[in-house]
């Protein structure tokens, strides 16, 4: 006989678990989030929080550099932050510390997006939460947007979007887009992918397909993307990190030579962050290892 207990567990992942009565247990859950702040003393860099859609609730914290030039103009980054598509925050604090800096050595006006999490909110809710702030960016294109940040110093042909582990995976999605789709009013330049999750590993590829409802299996583009797909990337050029202690190794350097067989145009460059773990620069953030992560990324934005 079937069980009919609702505190029976019918799902167990490296993230959450699922009861037959449908309740979820997140691990690591809630995330600590913290307040923008003012002006930063240390970095100078002050932060807000935005609202980018009420229905569905999509917000973002924006990060912007010390500016001594009123006129002058800054690349964008819209960041989207890890987490398994599940777990974290833009408001967290390492990865309000994380964009801060970001902002900070490369000087850019940062747009960090709080997507909704899965398994609450099915994917591809991260991937269309994160789109929606990538074309309210691009509503400023005019100079009449509803951020003054943006509409006063935001540089639209220099727009880059940059993730860790889902977010890698999250931004590859996003150039895809820009590519298929269009994206009026930028300059979709580079993508950076810190440690990106593009399937391979049976666990996690089950997570994901738990997560995402109406999934083409394992070979969902969305999770591993094909190589015809890769050829379709909206923009110029890709950072790829893969750390060596990382279980997803293998399928970022997968993704980084699929790219280069591709019939994409663009450039493509893969960083080896050796004896490293999955997202450590999260962790140990002034580590020899964590501040060149930081330089190349800082490197791959500002090169001409």
């Amino acid at each position: 006989m079937a069980s009919t207990n609702p505190e029976e567990v019918t799902h167990e992942f490296p993230f959450f678990r699922v009861y037959k009565g449908g309740r979820v247990e997140k691990f690591l859950w809630p995330p600590q989030k913290l307040p923008p702040t003012g002006v930063d003393p240390i970095t100078g860099v002050q932060s807000k929080d935005v609202i980018i859609s009420d229905n569905p609730q999509v917000s973002a914290r924006i990060f912007t550099p010390r500016i001594s030039d009123p006129t002058l103009k800054l690349p964008v980054l819209l960041y989207i932050h890890g987490g398994a598509f599940s777990l974290m925050s833009a408001f967290s604090p390492s990865y309000d510390a994380h964009v801060r800096t970001l902002a900070a050595e490369a000087h850019v006006i940062a747009v960090s997006v709080e997507y909704r999490l899965a398994p609450e909110h099915p994917i591809p809710a991260c991937y269309d939460d994160s789109w929606a702030a990538l074309k309210w960016i691009g509503s400023h294109a005019n100079g009449d947007g509803p951020d003054l940040w943006l509409n006063n110093h935001a540089d639209f042909n220099q727009v880059f979007v940059g993730g860790d582990s889902a977010g890698g995976n999250i931004s590859h999605t996003m150039a895809f887009r820009a590519g298929t789709i269009g994206l009026p009013g930028i300059r979709l330049v580079g993508a950076f992918l810190v440690h990106p999750y593009f399937g391979g590993v049976e666990l996690d590829d089950k997570m994901w397909l738990y997560m995402c409802p109406s999934n083409s299996g394992l070979d969902d583009t969305r999770m591993k993307p094909s190589v015809e797909d890769l050829g379709r990337l909206g923009c110029e050029r890709v950072l790829v990190f893969v750390a060596e202690k990382d279980h997803l190794s293998g399928p970022g350097r997968a993704y980084y030579e699929n790219l280069k067989i591709s019939r994409w145009k663009g450039t493509v460059e893969i960083a080896e962050n050796d004896g490293e773990e999955h997202c450590f620069h999260l962790h140990h953030t002034t580590s020899d290892n964590a501040v060149a992560l930081i330089k190349k990324i800082v490197s791959f934005i500002n090169q001409e």
